[in-house]
């Protein structure tokens, strides 16, 4: 999964901190079990005393090291049986003093070789969850919170279909998206008038997408716009380049609100650079906009309108308001 750097950093930093407060917490326990079994220290003291310096004063001396070897082996297996006695006899509960890493897959490090481990993939997880939040907002984007109630079942004579029985199907397919969800899933272009839920159907597929572990990007054409105008007229940083890569690298890139950006020759270029970027790398984007396609063609280049609405597939809403209905 292609996590973006500053999520990858903060999930690396929360296991490093679970590490050390293991660590921290085993500290403590071992301190505490010495002050009141002064015998387990000296014990543990004697434990740690290294094979390789007994073996190495038995080539000194010229003994025979085999010998050295299994002496120090004996002792040190009747060190750890009273060590174990005396731990059986106290009244410190049994996993007091475990020091067992954080995750056993991994050690704790985060890989299994040059695999992320699961441990980190669901840290990863749970601070794109933050991310995600922040930029949706609300925190209800969920399927079964969607209120198809809100959208009437009179036939609509202009779309030979009432609304509730379109958006009926949008929630179905875009249900089918998130749960299907793969690399190779095609790209959705939402349309439709302002407050008929596409802000609110991207969302779900957004924490639905993210819960099954693949990295998503949400965010508005405003906003990234904007990140490439700091970038290009602004002073280019190795964090602005990774918030511009992010884009065109993370698994699922939704893009919000397309057309509510001022058009320059600048925001063109910067829409059709993500945009065809992903095309080429075959990753799956998701853009809602209030334009239908004739003002899509009338707004953009003929580039990024043929892109749009050629290799998108079309998802059209239809319907009142409903956040006026809401209210």
């Amino acid at each position: 999964m292609a996590y973006s750097e500053a999520v990858l950093s903060r999930a690396r930093a929360r296991l490093a901190q679970a590490r050390q407060e293991q660590q921290d917490t085993y500290e403590a326990h071992l301190q505490e079990a010495y002050a009141r079994y002064p015998r387990l220290k000296e014990i543990d003291g004697a434990l740690r005393r290294t094979m390789a310096q007994v073996v190495a004063a038995a080539f000194r001396n010229g003994e025979d090291p085999a010998e050295a070897i299994a002496a120090i082996k004996e002792q040190n297996l009747a060190l750890q049986q009273e060590r174990e006695w005396i731990l059986e006899a106290s009244d410190l509960d049994p996993d007091f003093l475990d020091d067992s890493p954080v995750c056993t897959k991994c050690g704790g490090t985060g890989y299994v070789g040059s695999t992320m481990c699961d441990c980190l993939q669901e840290l990863c997880r749970s601070e794109q969850k933050k991310e995600l939040s922040s930029l949706i907002g609300s925190g209800r984007e969920r399927f079964s919170s969607f209120r198809l109630d809100y959208y009437s079942d009179r036939l609509d004579p202009g779309w030979n279909i009432s609304p509730r029985t379109l958006m009926t199907r949008n929630l179905t397919q875009c249900k089918n998206y998130a749960a299907n969800f793969s690399l190779q899933s095609p790209s959705l272009l939402f349309s439709g008038n302002p407050g008929l839920g596409k802000t609110f159907l991207s969302g779900c597929i957004a924490r639905a997408v993210t819960d099954r572990g693949f990295s998503v990007i949400y965010d508005s054409a405003i906003h990234i716009i904007s990140d490439y105008e700091t970038d290009k007229f602004g002073e280019s940083t190795e964090e602005s380049r990774r918030r511009l890569q992010r884009y065109t690298t993370c698994d699922l890139l939704i893009i919000d609100d397309l057309g509510t950006e001022m058009v320059t020759q600048f925001s063109l270029s910067a829409l059709y650079t993500v945009i065809n970027t992903r095309i080429i790398e075959t990753l799956p984007t998701i853009v809602s906009t209030n334009l239908d396609s004739s003002g899509i063609r009338a707004k953009y280049s003929p580039q990024l309108a043929s892109r749009l609405l050629g290799m998108f597939d079309l998802v059209r809403f239809l319907g009142e308001d409903i956040r006026l209905r809401g209210k």
